[in-house]
């Protein structure tokens, strides 16, 4: 990999990140690579000034924070095919992230005789995986002919009630591939992908799909009824969403926990398959997907208080 500029996003407000990303700019400078840092987070979100006032893309995009401050780069920078390499600084859960000890920088390498980061990149020791995403235009029930899209999410899109004045439910109307599915009524609807799946989604109830299946998940959140249940459809499948009921039941859509825009009913969002990827870079030689599970989300609990195992 060429590393001649690289944007390094750190997570807003964590002062370890920060500190960080500053160790990372000084030793990325002191080797002649170009640098540009910034601060991302839900309140703050650098990339349309980058991408205004910067006349190169960058290698790489190096993203210290957790897997919010990922989410963000990747909504950026997918379209325009920017590899991302993500560590755990200052996050919390980290699934799409690598840990931090992995971050090795040159003064690092040199006490313990090893390659830096650095020169594990210039090198090509890592591999790329194309993480799928999502994308949804919105279809204004007024007829008026307003560019609403394409918004992009690499985790979910996930459809709640607007108002916090009245009982927090809404009714959805999805349709799959032209075809009416269901009306959802309850606290709203996700539509995920496999790496979304550990998020929102699983939390509502929806299964984990491995990301190396290309699949869109559709998970009600709290139906009113027993029979709406979590649907896994193909990844060429066109999913059509309206909210129903009085004017008053505006519903909001939501990238990745970000809000996007606001739909009326009779507005309808398009939601299907984005034409790019996330590009992530991996760095450890064996990665597997069942041990970071077991490991972020506790599986197995405590192996001394269970059945013994050979494993």
């Amino acid at each position: 990999m060429r590393l001649e500029r690289i944007w390094l996003i750190s997570r807003s407000g964590s002062q370890a990140a920060q500190r960080q990303a500053k160790r990372c700019a000084e030793d990325l400078a002191g080797q002649g690579v170009h640098v540009v840092v910034a601060s991302s987070g839900l309140a703050r979100n650098p990339f349309p000034g980058l991408l205004a006032t910067e006349a190169q893309l960058p290698d790489l995009a190096l993203v210290l924070g957790g897997d919010g401050t990922v989410l963000g780069a990747a909504r950026h920078l997918a379209p325009l095919d920017v590899p991302i390499l993500s560590f755990n600084v200052g996050g919390h859960l980290g699934f799409l992230t690598h840990d931090r000890r992995l971050l090795r920088l040159s003064a690092d390498a040199d006490k313990v005789e090893e390659e830096s980061l650095w020169d594990r990149l210039r090198q090509d020791c890592f591999a790329l995986e194309r993480r799928m995403m999502l994308q949804a235009h919105i279809d204004r029930g007024d007829g008026v002919d307003q560019a609403d899209g394409p918004h992009l999410a690499l985790n979910d899109f996930y459809f709640r009630p607007c108002l916090d004045e009245v009982s927090p439910t809404c009714v959805l109307e999805l349709e799959i591939d032209g075809e009416v599915v269901d009306q959802y009524r309850g606290d709203g609807l996700i539509i995920a992908t496999p790496t979304g799946s550990t998020g929102y989604a699983m939390a509502a109830g929806g299964p984990i799909l491995h990301p190396g299946i290309e699949a869109i998940v559709v998970n009600p959140i709290c139906p009113m009824s027993l029979s709406s249940r979590a649907v896994v459809v193909p990844p060429r499948a066109q999913l059509s969403v309206w909210p129903l009921g009085e004017t008053s039941r505006r519903v909001k859509l939501w990238k990745d926990g970000a809000h996007a825009t606001v739909l009326e009913p009779g507005d309808r969002a398009v939601v299907q398959r984005s034409p790019h990827p996330a590009l992530q870079v991996l760095l450890e030689q064996s990665p597997s997907y069942y041990r970071t599970l077991t490991h972020k989300l506790h599986w197995a609990g405590s192996l001394t208080a269970t059945e013994p195992s050979h494993n």
